[in-house]
């Protein structure tokens, strides 16, 4: 089993590999665009909404629950860091949304936010992409480092499942980065090329926060709940608003119901 194999390095490689795969179904759906060159909009905002779904889910299960058991465990008040990491996680994403130069799928050039550039609108949409893998490797990385703390709300089955969630949801990620490049007027290698390297982040936050945590146990609770803030911001900000900009709304909410149930239920059934 994976579980097995795994088992047999240490939290920071365990952090690497798995990112490694949440950024290889990156690539895998930017490839639809070698098949495609659009994606019916309702299909685009329903794959918007599960991606909202699975990253809510996974927020609670994977990072804000462990973390509030952690830090009773602890001796400490349980929400106290959950409360403070989670505010924290989601200001820092709010800075790094009004720094980072980006534009959201569907709007125009002059709607780009961050700091303004010159820069292509194709790099823009990219780094839009590129802002939601952040917190996603950051949180697995934080939850493959919690297994060298030995606490028993940290488990290698459960760090598993949160990778395997955020898989699952960077598959449609690559293909809405990937199909609208193309759909642009790039090349099939340059918008497969693009879609995959928004995903590149992810192991590099991964080792980032595996490291981190492993060197301040007592550090962890806050960085569970940072990790969630910050995938949380991500959320509300900008996947459910892209996901209602066609009036697709049922469809898309649909979608976050389908993504939040199937997060739920891998973490709770396998942890």
């Amino acid at each position: 089993m994976i579980i097995d194999w795994l088992e047999k390095f240490t939290p920071v490689t365990q952090a690497l590999i798995a990112t490694l795969f949440t950024w290889l179904l990156t690539a895998m759906g930017a490839s639809l665009v070698f098949f495609f060159k659009t994606i019916n909009r309702k299909i685009f905002d329903g794959m918007l909404g599960f991606a909202a779904g699975i990253m809510i889910a996974a927020s609670f299960w994977s990072l804000l629950s462990p973390a509030m058991e952690i830090s009773e465990s602890l001796g400490k008040t349980p929400w106290i860091p959950a409360v403070s990491g989670f505010l924290c996680g989601g200001f820092a994403l709010l800075i790094i949304d009004k720094i980072l130069p980006h534009l959201h799928l569907g709007s125009k050039k002059s709607e780009a936010e961050g700091v303004k550039t010159n820069w292509q609108r194709s790099i823009l949409l990219v780094l839009a992409i590129t802002l939601h893998n952040i917190p996603e490797g950051l949180a697995i990385g934080i939850a493959f480092g919690a297994l060298a703390s030995e606490f028993s709300s940290i488990t290698l089955t459960g760090a598993v499942v949160l990778a395997v969630g955020i898989g699952i949801q960077n598959f449609p990620e690559g293909a809405a980065v990937s199909v609208p490049l193309r759909r642009e007027g790039l090349s099939r290698f340059k918008s497969f090329w693009y879609g995959q390297l928004s995903g590149i982040v992810e192991p590099i936050a991964g080792v980032i926060g595996a490291i981190t945590v492993i060197s301040m146990t007592n550090f962890l609770p806050f960085a569970l709940s940072f990790a969630a803030g910050a995938m949380i911001f991500v959320v509300i900000e900008e996947l459910i608003p892209e996901s209602q900009l066609n009036k697709n709304n049922d469809i898309a909410t649909a979608g976050a119901l389908i993504g939040f149930s199937l997060m739920m239920a891998l973490d709770v059934a396998l942890d």
